[in-house]
């Protein structure tokens, strides 16, 4: 019962007829209270001494209210009752704040505005209150017809007077007022500070004698600082205490160690910096908005009842607790120790970290005993540990060890639930957090897509390279709201991403004239990349009107109401491009997939687009020096030879790999291993459907139109008014009656294909109903009624 009562107020049409009801009532109230101002005094007699049970038997004393009750107020007699209660009986003309209050609630309840009702709520109960009470103590009239402060504000200040007398009751309201003041106008605090450190502004018992100023020089400055505001000190440092050491396990060789890395360390938040008198004067004071005179900007808004995946849509893999196979680590120890000594090597001692999959070997080798004659052992080293593969990595970066990493006999499988959990992830502050799996030392591998920017991924069919992907949504998904974040998905393969097709109207973003969000077409790949570089510039023009250098930037000073929308300035979501069997498109489409490609990876990581890259030949044909050079950022997983490792890593170890999941993550010269976390596709339907059965929004993020050299669209082409479409009038009509002129429009309401309604705009182009494109933006319509428009398709007869 109390879940559908729930989902009935949830819903937006409840809210909005209740916000609706509550607008009506507060106007009916205001017509009251406004009204009494002026015929309260007439209708005074015939109100007076009314009780609520007298107004709902509908008696008023000895005359009925109906038809034979003659009061002045414009709401009649109950609007005069209800304006008498709360202006004379109440809290006076303060009672004003209540409808403000009724107001805001209501633009709340009909998402008008995004409004915190906590904050105008307590806005309006103190200026009610301090109002009323203000008003009782300077202008009570004893025998007026309007008692400025109430019943409430005259009783409050007679007793405070009677308590402590009337300077009291003087300082009293104003420190209140002053207190009032600070809490509820950012204003307030940067005036009265620049008001206290004018050189003339100061009280007799602060001055200091002349003598006292001339013999020491330090003592204005110290008093300075004395005065200074709270907010000014610097905060005390954060002492963090790190973990113990685990405890060394027993071995029966002094020389070999098996170690267990640490807990993570747990992210302290730093305290909110205040904003100090010289940060208030850099704003303008046209630009500055008072936080209470017009709230932030909260994207969130349309979507404000969408709620992010729960972790019960992710399977938990029941796996024994971590426990170390000490037999098997202390068998490996001395397999390596005894293979390197069987090559005249020898070695001071060996260090273990055991992973999830893959057990770290740390060897420091004796004085004199170069590395390369330990790198070429390692076929010699995989035979004796009867390993799948092993990777040396000689010298460990940063440390004066040899790494040798061999895989565990008994595995564990990393589930997407132990990351999506984890402290590091919940707590985590990325823009695009990408949560992929462990490393060896059980560490939750995660990184911002944002400071990538670009994330090239390789790995041969079966290594795991569609669940990286899927881990790598599922990532941004759980931590991501639909109005930050879009996704552009393009699956050659067709059955990779459809998965993902439920959150169309949530997360995804495609063309205007696209059927379906996900890109299978390679001609509309073209499409939708060429689609991209334009919505690319589209935002660097608003970044430049702007005058900021990036897009969290952008939409911040968008979020405080520094833009004007009726500018063209709109808030940005980021937009993460993903293409799944890149090597397909290159060998179908060649330089037109690249070429646009490049010039997003060169360019779009200032404006919050950032693509990632997958194929299974990395091949130099497919993985070409230009590709390479603007993705830094590279995820290997398991590769058929040692070229294609170099060619996606610049080096070999991909190869060595042992599979399901196994993987190097390479951003510059370091190497890290990683073992990706597994969502099973149940997993992701699951995620799918919990998303796309919430709200969403009309339809999918469109891109800004494009068309192909040749294609319909507007553009300077030739157009033969001679032969005009069927649908032309028609068309016309509802071009000028909705003022919307765009191909899309045309193409959804009157479903026909995206070349027709492009040659149709043509058409209307040339015939002056609509401009020519412009970017991003619909066409203009020039006419404005119907009447011109009738002359204009008579004309054309």
């Amino acid at each position: 019962m109390f879940r559908s009562m729930a989902e009935f107020f949830g819903n937006y049409r409840t809210q909005f007829v209740c916000g609706l009801i509550l607008a009506f009532i507060t106007m009916y109230m205001g017509c009251a209270i406004i009204s009494f101002f002026f015929s309260g005094a007439a209708d005074q007699s015939k109100i007076e001494n009314v009780s609520l049970k007298e107004l709902a038997l509908e008696r008023m004393g000895d005359m009925k209210v109906g038809r034979e009750a003659v009061v002045q107020n414009w709401a009649g007699v109950r609007g005069a009752y209800l304006a008498n209660l709360l202006v004379n009986r109440m809290f006076g003309i303060p009672s004003v704040m209540l409808l403000f209050f009724m107001g805001s609630v209501a633009a709340r309840l009909m998402h008008v505005r995004g409004i915190s009702i906590l904050k105008r709520f307590l806005f309006s109960a103190s200026w009610l209150l301090w109002g009323s009470v203000f008003l009782g103590f300077f202008f009570a009239r004893p025998g007026f017809f309007l008692n400025p402060g109430g019943l409430h504000g005259q009783y409050i200040a007679d007793v405070i007077v009677s308590n402590i007398g009337v300077p009291g009751m003087l300082l009293m309201l104003l420190g209140v007022f002053l207190i009032i003041s600070i809490l509820t106008s950012s204003r307030t605090l940067p005036f009265l500070l620049g008001l206290m450190r004018r050189p003339n502004f100061s009280f007799g018992f602060l001055r200091r004698p002349a003598a006292d100023e001339d013999e020491d020089d330090e003592e204005p400055q110290e008093e300075a600082a004395d005065v200074e505001p709270p907010m000014r000190r610097r905060p005390a440092p954060l002492i963090t205490a790190s973990a113990p050491p685990p405890e060394d396990a027993a071995s029966p060789s002094e020389e070999f160690v098996i170690s267990i890395a640490p807990d993570e360390e747990t992210y302290v938040p730093e305290p909110p910096a205040f904003q100090d008198e010289a940060a208030a004067e850099e704003i303008g004071e046209d630009d500055f908005v008072p936080e209470l005179d017009l709230e932030d900007y909260d994207p969130k808004l349309d979507l404000s009842a969408y709620r992010n995946p729960t972790l019960d849509l992710l399977q938990k893999y029941e796996s024994p607790d971590k426990q170390v196979d000490f037999d098997e680590q202390i068998a490996n120890q001395r397999r390596i120790k005894q293979t390197l000594e069987n090559f005249g090597i020898s070695i001071a001692s060996i260090k273990a970290t055991v992973g999830p999959t893959i057990t770290l070997y740390e060897v420091v080798p004796d004085v004199g005993v170069r590395i390369a004659k330990i790198k070429n052992l390692e076929d010699d080293i995989a035979l004796n540990l009867e390993a799948l593969g092993i990777r040396i990595i000689a010298p460990m970066p940063g440390k004066g060890t040899i790494g040798i990493e061999v895989p565990n006999k008994d595995p564990q499988i990393v589930s997407m639930q132990s990351i999506i959990s984890s402290r590091k992830y919940v707590e985590c502050k990325y823009d695009l957090p990408v949560a992929l799996g462990k490393t060896i030392t059980n560490e939750i591998f995660m990184f911002d897509l944002c400071k990538m920017p670009h994330l090239l991924v390789a790995g041969a069919t079966g290594q795991g390279k569609s669940v990286g992907l899927n881990a790598l949504i599922t990532s941004l998904l759980y931590k991501k709201h639909p109005a930050e974040l879009k996704f552009v998905l393009v699956d050659p393969k067709m059955v990779e991403f459809n998965i993902y097709g439920r959150i169309e109207k949530h997360y995804l973003a495609k063309l205007p004239e696209g059927d379906k969000a996900i890109i299978t077409d390679p001609s509309k790949v073209i499409q939708t990349l060429n689609s991209l570089c334009k919505e690319m510039d589209d935002r660097y023009d608003l970044l430049m009107q702007a005058h900021v250098r990036d897009i969290k930037q952008y939409n911040d000073k968008f979020i405080h109401r520094r833009l004007n929308p009726l500018k063209g300035h709109r808030y940005m979501p980021y937009i993460v491009v993903i293409i799944d069997e890149f090597g397909d498109l290159i060998m179908t489409s060649g330089k037109e997939i690249e070429l646009p490609i490049a010039r997003i990876a060169q360019k779009a990581r200032a404006v919050g687009l950032h693509m990632v890259i997958a194929t299974q030949r990395p091949s130099t044909n497919i993985i070409t020096g230009t590709i390479k050079a603007n993705f830094p950022a590279r995820l290997a997983f398991r590769v058929s030879s040692m070229i294609d490792s170099r060619t996606i890593l610049d080096q070999p170890g991909a190869n060595r790999l042992i599979g399901r999941g196994d993987m190097l993550f390479s951003q510059g010269n370091d190497l890290i291993r990683v073992q990706c976390a597994f969502v099973d596709t149940p997993e992701v339907e699951s995620i799918s459907e919990y998303i796309g059965r919430q709200t969403g929004y009309a339809t999918a993020f469109e891109l800004p139109e494009y068309a192909l050299e040749g294609g319909g669209g507007g553009g300077d082409v030739s157009v033969d008014l001679s032969r005009k479409d069927p649908l032309f009038e028609e068309i016309a009509r509802a071009v000028v009656v909705d003022q919307q002129g765009s191909t899309s429009f045309i193409q959804r309401k009157f479903n026909i294909g995206y070349n027709r309604a492009g040659r149709i705009s043509d058409q209307l182009e040339a015939t002056g109903i609509v401009g020519p494109t412009d970017g991003s933006k619909g066409r203009q319509v020039l006419i404005q009624d119907l009447v011109s428009l009738e002359y204009i398709l008579k004309n054309l007869k």
